[in-house]
C-alpha cells in the first residue's frame, strides 16, 4: 500500500512554516531563519553528502526514499500569481530541480507540462487534493506520494485527511507572523501517533504517522 507523505516540513514554534508574502527575493517571505540548519546536500541520501552522519541529516534524507511523484501548490514554484507570464520561469531550481519524479503544481491557471532532462517534469494542474493525489499515485506507480508544501497546501491534505505521514522539524524560534500550518486543524493530532526526537542541533523532530481505521 502506498503512503502520502510530508518530509522536513520545517515549522516555528509558534506554528509558521512559511512567511506572509513570496518575490523573488525572498522565496519563503521572512521565515528563511527557518531554514539556518536545513542542509540540502542529503536529501538523496547521506551517501551524497561529504558531512557526518548526524540524525538531523539521517531524518532529512528520508524526503527522496521510496518517492515516485509530488505535489506542490504554486508558490512553492514561483513567486507569479494570476495568469501564468511568459517570463521563461522554470522554477526556482534552474534546470536541476532536485525532484526527478513528475511533480504536480496546483494552480487555477494550468500550461503545458515541463520537462527536464534529470527525470523532472512540472504538470499544472486545476485539481482539488483528492483529484490531485489520484493523479500523482498513478504517475508514482508503487512507490509513495510526497505532498512538498507549502505549508497551505499541506493543511489543505490535512484538512482533507490525506496524510498518512508527516515528518515535521520544529525550529527553536518565534516568528510572531507568516503563513500557519495549523490554521483550521484543531484536534488534527487524534488522528496519528506522534513520535518526537529531539536533536543535538536544537531542533526537534516529529514522525506523525496515521493510526490504523
Amino acid at each position: 500500500m502506498t503512503r502520502t507523505r510530508v518530509h522536513n516540513m520545517m515549522v516555528s514554534l509558534d506554528g509558521y512554516a512559511a512567511g506572509t508574502t513570496v518575490t523573488l527575493e525572498e522565496p519563503i517571505g521572512a521565515a528563511r531563519a527557518l531554514f539556518g540548519q536545513f542542509d540540502g546536500r542529503v536529501i538523496h541520501g547521506v551517501q551524497h553528502a561529504d558531512a557526518p552522519i548526524t540524525l538531523d541529516r539521517a531524518l532529512t534524507s528520508l524526503w527522496g526514499q521510496g518517492v515516485g511523484a509530488e505535489i506542490m501548490g504554486r508558490r512553492k514554484f514561483g513567486p507569479q500569481t494570476g495568469p501564468w507570464p511568459e517570463d521563461g520561469w522554470r522554477g526556482w531550481w534552474g534546470e536541476e530541480p532536485p525532484f526527478r519524479t513528475p511533480v504536480y503544481v496546483l494552480t487555477h491557471h494550468p500550461r503545458p507540462p515541463m520537462e527536464f532532462a534529470n527525470g523532472t517534469s512540472f504538470r499544472f494542474v486545476d485539481a482539488s487534493p483528492a483529484e490531485a493525489l489520484a493523479l500523482a499515485q498513478e504517475a508514482a506507480g508503487r512507490l509513495d506520494v510526497r505532498i512538498g508544501g507549502g505549508p497551505t497546501t499541506v493543511r489543505q491534505f490535512l484538512a482533507a485527511d490525506l496524510i498518512d505521514m508527516m515528518h515535521l522539524i520544529i525550529v527553536p524560534i518565534v516568528l510572531g507572523e507568516g503563513t500557519s500550518l495549523w490554521e483550521g486543524l484543531g484536534n488534527v493530532q487524534d488522528r496519528f501517533e506522534v513520535e518526537t526526537i529531539a536533536s543535538p542541533s536544537g531542533l526537534t523532530h516529529q514522525l506523525w504517522n496515521r493510526l490504523p481505521a
